[in-house]
Protein backbone atom coordinates (compact mmCIF):
# COMPACT_ATOMS: atom_id res chain seq x y z
CA UNK A 1 0.00 0.00 0.00
CA UNK A 2 1.56 3.46 -0.93
CA UNK A 3 1.71 6.28 1.91
CA UNK A 4 -0.78 8.45 -0.15
CA UNK A 5 -3.24 5.39 -0.01
CA UNK A 6 -2.67 4.41 3.54
CA UNK A 7 -3.07 8.47 4.42
CA UNK A 8 -6.57 8.79 2.79
CA UNK A 9 -7.27 5.64 4.86
CA UNK A 10 -6.63 7.23 8.23
CA UNK A 11 -7.85 10.26 7.53
CA UNK A 12 -10.96 8.12 6.62
CA UNK A 13 -11.35 6.37 9.48
CA UNK A 14 -11.23 9.61 11.33
CA UNK A 15 -13.56 11.01 9.65
CA UNK A 16 -15.49 8.19 10.49
CA UNK A 17 -14.74 7.89 14.28
CA UNK A 18 -14.91 11.30 14.86
CA UNK A 19 -18.55 10.97 13.62
CA UNK A 20 -18.05 13.08 10.13
CA UNK A 21 -18.94 10.19 8.13
CA UNK A 22 -20.90 6.56 8.62
CA UNK A 23 -20.50 3.87 6.88
CA UNK A 24 -23.64 2.31 5.10
CA UNK A 25 -22.56 -0.69 3.06
CA UNK A 26 -19.27 -0.50 1.32
CA UNK A 27 -20.02 3.68 1.34
CA UNK A 28 -19.38 6.36 3.60
CA UNK A 29 -21.94 8.82 4.04
CA UNK A 30 -21.79 12.48 5.78
CA UNK A 31 -23.80 12.61 9.25
CA UNK A 32 -25.45 15.91 9.72
CA UNK A 33 -23.04 17.14 12.26
CA UNK A 34 -20.96 17.27 9.31
CA UNK A 35 -23.97 18.19 6.89
CA UNK A 36 -24.45 21.21 9.24
CA UNK A 37 -20.77 22.37 9.37
CA UNK A 38 -20.38 22.32 6.10
CA UNK A 39 -23.95 24.34 5.71
CA UNK A 40 -22.46 27.04 8.10
CA UNK A 41 -19.04 27.07 6.10
CA UNK A 42 -20.37 27.68 2.62
CA UNK A 43 -22.61 30.54 4.45
CA UNK A 44 -19.61 32.14 5.73
CA UNK A 45 -17.94 31.94 2.35
CA UNK A 46 -20.60 32.87 0.68
CA UNK A 47 -21.74 35.88 2.60
CA UNK A 48 -17.41 36.48 2.34
CA UNK A 49 -17.80 36.63 -1.07
CA UNK A 50 -16.47 33.44 -2.91
CA UNK A 51 -17.44 32.28 -5.65
CA UNK A 52 -18.16 28.96 -4.81
CA UNK A 53 -16.43 26.82 -7.73
CA UNK A 54 -14.06 24.79 -5.35
CA UNK A 55 -15.72 22.19 -3.30
CA UNK A 56 -12.20 21.64 -1.52
CA UNK A 57 -12.83 25.76 0.20
CA UNK A 58 -16.05 24.94 2.31
CA UNK A 59 -14.70 21.60 3.35
CA UNK A 60 -10.97 22.81 4.35
CA UNK A 61 -13.42 25.74 6.38
CA UNK A 62 -15.65 22.91 7.99
CA UNK A 63 -12.58 21.22 9.28
CA UNK A 64 -10.96 23.95 10.71
CA UNK A 65 -14.44 24.78 12.32
CA UNK A 66 -14.77 21.49 14.25
CA UNK A 67 -11.47 20.24 14.58
CA UNK A 68 -10.17 23.80 15.53
CA UNK A 69 -6.45 24.97 14.80
CA UNK A 70 -5.41 21.84 15.98
CA UNK A 71 -4.56 20.65 12.96
CA UNK A 72 -1.24 20.37 10.55
CA UNK A 73 -1.45 21.37 7.08
CA UNK A 74 -1.03 17.80 5.78
CA UNK A 75 -3.39 16.88 8.29
CA UNK A 76 -6.04 19.47 6.90
CA UNK A 77 -5.31 18.33 3.22
CA UNK A 78 -5.46 14.57 3.97
CA UNK A 79 -9.05 15.21 5.51
CA UNK A 80 -10.38 17.62 2.78
CA UNK A 81 -9.09 14.85 0.25
CA UNK A 82 -10.50 11.87 2.15
CA UNK A 83 -13.83 13.99 2.30
CA UNK A 84 -13.90 15.23 -1.01
CA UNK A 85 -15.62 12.31 -2.70
CA UNK A 86 -17.87 11.47 0.35
CA UNK A 87 -19.18 15.06 0.06
CA UNK A 88 -19.26 15.13 -3.81
CA UNK A 89 -21.49 11.78 -3.78
CA UNK A 90 -23.96 13.12 -0.77
CA UNK A 91 -24.34 16.36 -3.28
CA UNK A 92 -25.15 13.73 -6.05
CA UNK A 93 -22.63 16.15 -7.96
CA UNK A 94 -20.41 14.36 -10.37
CA UNK A 95 -16.18 14.60 -10.91
CA UNK A 96 -15.29 16.50 -13.97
Amino acid sequence: MSSVSADLDSARRRLEADGFATRESDDLRTTRKWQGAMARAALRLYEAGDPGHDLRVPIAAALLELYGSGLADEEIASLVEAMLPIEVAALGLRVR
